[in-house]
């Protein structure tokens, strides 16, 4: 008996790997298969729907996700978004733990962010560290990859974010992978000139934008204008809600001044299929953190659409 438990349990792993595979993103993946191997078309969800970060639970610390698989499966998400910012993470046996413990939890990866673009002089380990990012992405049945900047003017600055991404380019078409970029406030990726300069070299349907609402509002840029600037180039969007303009501080939807709900209708009426990934981080107050949670998954349900 304990033999046949065994089997079974393999095949139900197995069952669950496959459908994540052909999820929200995977049948992405199947519609582009059908234009043939060397098929550019973009790699994107077929609809709008809800995501959550690891980081909302996890914080910016190497939790191995514990945190985070106690917490989100108390909510309403099932997609996950899954900061992989150590070592540990993206080891192949850590991989399959993130995998296994979806299955576990009836969770959903949606999209795997790493730490920022950036190399002083030689880009070379960054081009590789992202490019096996694409993999576990895509190990893990979803075909999203996303990172920021380094610091304002480190790590060779936008020039480096420019260099690095031209690079990748090329392999995300081929893997069918989106590779996308998230500004950050006080970052090398921040304003609207720095996507300008990086649109403006690479011409990619697998390179686009990680609008993150709040870090736009930190650096002081009007929200509806990169929405009209760049609609075709948004493929994913972060909400979270900071303090006032110019400072990134995160507080609960409602208590700040981010206009999240004007961008989802304005990207909608744009066309907008993808993720809607809430991103209240560091964790705001962990006594409260599953009604705050759930109240901003309920907060923005209206926009998914199946």
């Amino acid at each position: 008996m304990n033999n046949l438990h065994l089997q079974k349990s393999e095949y139900n792993r197995r069952k669950f790997i496959k459908h994540a595979s052909l999820g929200i993103t995977g049948l992405a993946a199947l519609s582009a298969a059908s234009f043939g191997k060397d098929s550019k078309q973009p790699a994107k969800a077929q609809s709008v729907s809800l995501a959550i970060a690891t980081i909302t639970c996890d914080g910016f610390g190497d939790e191995n996700f514990e945190k985070a698989f106690e917490i989100i499966p108390q909510l309403p998400f099932k997609n996950v978004e899954f900061n992989c910012w150590y070592g540990r993470n993206l080891t192949p046996s850590g991989i399959g733990s993130i995998q296994q413990r979806c299955y576990e939890h009836g969770l959903t990866p949606i999209c795997v962010q790493g730490s920022s673009f950036g190399a002083e002089g030689n880009i070379v380990k960054d081009v590789a560290h992202k490019l096996w990012l694409m993999e576990a992405a895509k190990k893990l049945g979803c075909r999203r990859v996303k990172c920021t900047g380094a610091a304002r003017g480190k790590a060779g600055g936008p020039e480096a974010v420019v260099e690095i991404v031209r690079e990748l380019a090329p392999a995300a078409e081929e893997m069918d992978v989106l590779l996308l970029l998230e500004n950050h406030a006080n970052n090398n990726i921040e304003f609207i000139e720095d996507y300008e300069k990086i649109f403006d070299a690479i011409n990619s349907t697998h390179v686009g934008m990680c609008m993150d609402n709040a870090h736009f509002n930190g650096s002081n840029v009007e929200l509806m204008e990169v929405v009209d600037t760049f609609h075709e180039k948004i493929l994913h969007i972060d909400i979270k809600d900071t303090e006032r303009m110019g400072i990134h501080k995160v507080v609960n939807f409602g208590e700040g001044v981010t206009d999240n709900d004007g961008v989802i209708q304005k990207m909608l009426d744009y066309g907008y299929e993808g993720y809607l990934l809430v991103e209240m981080a560091p964790p705001l107050n962990e006594t409260s953190l599953v009604k705050d949670l759930t109240r901003a998954y309920q907060l923005f349900e209206k926009y998914q659409k199946y």
